[in-house]
């Protein structure tokens, strides 16, 4: 009396094995749920390194500037240094260099935005020599287009060089640059 007990079901026609092939609706609802959520981990780690990526642009950026001021005050000492951007620009194919337009540097910097930063530079002392005003200083200041989400730092300097901070993102710089 020996009696096999299945729990399958009896075959009606020959059928192969039964197979799926691929993944389940569950399976995949699980996996872009996981992929979701890494996203949204990630998504503040990227805005952080854009805002740190403008940052040292703008830094960069002021260095650039500086480095073209003392270029212009050797190349017209009857000007001093500039008093805007405007005029450490210019296009290179319109001739030759001049007080207006010294071409030291290039023009998306030369507009004053760059990298989610303004950029301006304003004189601050001038001399009289034979009735010419030579500027003799400068101010340089780099500040977000919006703070928080282009930049959280303000940066000035002069025309010494040295890089300060503003740590609210305006142009009150107090703190060196390290």
């Amino acid at each position: 009396m020996n009696r096999k007990f299945s729990l399958s079901f009896p075959r009606r026609g020959r059928r192969g094995p039964v197979t799926t092939n691929g993944f389940t609706l569950m399976e995949l609802l699980i996996v872009i749920a996981i992929i979701l959520i890494l996203m949204l981990m990630a998504i503040p780690t990227i805005g952080s390194l854009k805002k740190k990526a403008n940052e040292t642009s703008a830094i960069n950026s002021i260095q650039t500037i500086n480095s073209a001021e003392t270029q212009y005050e050797s190349s017209f000492p009857a000007n001093g240094y500039a008093c805007n951007l405007s005029a450490l620009g210019g296009d290179p194919n319109s001739g030759a260099p001049s007080p207006t337009a010294a071409q030291l540097v290039q023009g998306d910097l030369a507009s004053g935005y760059k990298a989610g930063y303004i950029f301006t530079v304003t004189c601050k002392d001038k001399v009289s020599v034979n009735g010419m005003d030579r500027n003799t200083s400068y101010i340089l200041t780099a500040v977000p287009q919006t703070v928080g989400k282009t930049g959280d730092r303000g940066f000035c300097s002069d025309q010494f060089g040295a890089i300060k901070y503003d740590p609210a993102g305006g142009t009150n710089c107090t703190q060196n640059l390290q």
